[in-house]
């Protein structure tokens, strides 16, 4: 595992809010200050098509940012180029498919939130977060020990039968003791009112949300907003 970009005293923990589907709602995001668009690819109430995807790249009007591999050092400088960055999210979905995805789309990251093997992340044409899911009882020792190089651990509730989104948290003690040795996206039933605690007890990398900023489903942009500030005051 890359150790590079773990959260440090004066470190500003990053922002990635998932499961946009208008150009609107990721512009919005953006200028509130969101550091990751996430786009969903894969089964899910927020999937959007490849013509959906181009038209939300083409109104934030960044420039792509093409390149493999890489930890969370190599994402972080990507972000001094370029933000938000873009990421598609897919599970259980061939390597040819996503990098042919991630061109057509002009997507920076990727990330794969379904069973995959840690080996898939070598044979794609972008950084990838790949999402590691936590049961009741599972032990940090236990989640190290199936992580591998080749991309950013995203901590996220398990649920059966889901892919994320399912507004239900882990124990953020399992979480935090993974964070002090690597640098981990938190995600799972994240808020504005809680994601200020979430930040300063397992003092993560990066959090991640979707059904936390939405309101009867859609998007609400003044809570996006209340989440960016919220961490940004909690991780300065």
């Amino acid at each position: 595992m890359g150790t590079g970009g773990r959260f440090t005293k004066g470190s500003v923990t990053l922002v990635k809010i998932c499961g946009l589907r208008d150009p609107a709602h990721a512009l919005a995001a953006a200028e509130a200050g969101a550091d990751f668009i996430g786009l969903v690819f894969a089964e899910s109430g927020r999937r959007v098509s490849v013509e959906q995807a181009q038209a939300i790249v083409g109104a934030l009007g960044e420039p792509r940012l093409v390149g493999a591999g890489g930890g969370a050092e190599h994402i972080e400088a990507l972000l001094r180029r370029k933000r938000p960055l873009v990421v598609g999210v897919f599970a259980d979905t061939d390597a040819e498919t996503v990098n042919r995805t991630a061109e057509a789309v002009g997507l920076d990251l990727v990330q794969l939130s379904g069973d995959e093997p840690w080996g898939l992340c070598d044979k794609l044409s972008r950084p990838v977060l790949k999402a590691v899911k936590v049961k009741d009882g599972t032990s940090a020792e236990e989640i190290i020990a199936t992580l591998r190089p080749g991309a950013v651990p995203l901590l996220d509730t398990h649920s059966e039968g889901a892919l994320g989104g399912t507004g239900r948290t882990f124990d953020w003690s399992v979480a935090a003791e993974v964070a002090r040795r690597f640098p981990i996206v938190l995600a799972g039933g994240l808020t504005p009112e809680n994601v200020g605690e979430a930040v300063r007890r397992v003092r993560p990398w990066a959090v991640d949300v979707s059904s936390g900023v939405e309101t009867d489903g859609v998007k609400d942009v003044e809570k996006i907003r209340a989440f960016i500030a919220v961490v940004r005051e909690a991780s300065t």
